[in-house]
């Protein structure tokens, strides 16, 4: 697939994870019942480029419900770190493999590390 197919249908995903993320979060805040627990998680990454590293940070913060504070990021090795904010942490795994899988695996294929790295 070229990068412009995988481009149009990340675009087309990260507008349905919006909405959807919307809804969810909005149900979090107004629902009975005990309040979310909000937290920091440090979440990994690879295989993508600067570029594709504030790409990725920007899209976790424009979905409700998560807030990217920091990218660190080795460019040579393809490899770094997000420190995100999450309104509700009751299963950072599952949140942080929803974001390799949804929007992180797409990225690497428009954004990829230079040849050289070991992503």
């Amino acid at each position: 697939m070229t990068r412009l197919l995988v481009g149009a249908k990340l675009v087309l995903l990260f507008l349905s994870d919006v909405v959807r993320s919307g809804l969810s979060t909005a149900w979090l805040i107004v629902r009975p019942g005990p309040r979310p627990t909000p937290g920091l998680l440090r979440m990994p990454f690879s295989g993508l480029d600067a570029r594709g590293a504030s790409v990725l940070g920007a899209m976790i913060t424009l979905t409700p419900g998560t807030t990217t504070l920091d990218i660190a990021l080795d460019e040579e090795s393809g490899r770094g770190e997000l420190l995100l904010h999450l309104l509700d942490r009751s299963d950072p795994e599952a949140a942080a493999r929803a974001i390799r899988r949804r929007f992180e695996a797409p990225l690497r294929r428009i954004f990829p590390a230079s040849a050289g790295s070991a992503a």
